[in-house]
């Protein structure tokens, strides 16, 4: 059986689908986008900055379902300007610590809200 995930501290999907699925103990993260939640804007700036956000939001929706950072064990990263792959690179490894989950990163053409990057995961929540 299936459990719809939402919080209030990222903003809405902006589209036909939901912030996550829980199914038993996995949970599938959809994309995150830098959108802030108080204000339902893009964050501005670079790279750094639009990683980051999306990050914090990926982490608040996985708060909402019990979950942290060290439960995902795959992302999916997409960019659309691979020459920003070293410093989206430098937030990524800071905000995972040296333990990292499996992860595809891919360049696109083109994001929602125009965004600079998108990442979408998938996390494990069974205890050992």
């Amino acid at each position: 059986m299936k459990q719809i995930i939402h919080t209030a501290l990222t903003p809405p999907a902006i589209g036909p689908y939901v912030q996550a699925v829980r199914v038993k103990d996995w949970l599938y993260i959809s994309g995150c986008i830098p959108i802030m939640a108080d204000t339902g804007n893009m964050v501005a700036g670079a790279i750094e900055e639009q990683t980051r956000q999306a990050l914090k939001n990926l982490e608040a929706i996985l708060a909402a379902a019990g979950g942290c950072k060290k439960d995902i064990v795959k992302t999916t990263c997409f960019l659309t300007n691979i020459e920003q792959f070293n410093s989206f690179n430098r937030i990524y490894s800071d905000y995972f610590e040296n333990e990292y989950p499996a992860r595809s990163c891919i360049e696109v053409s083109r994001l929602p809200k125009d965004a600079l990057v998108e990442i979408e995961a998938v996390a494990y929540l069974g205890r050992a």
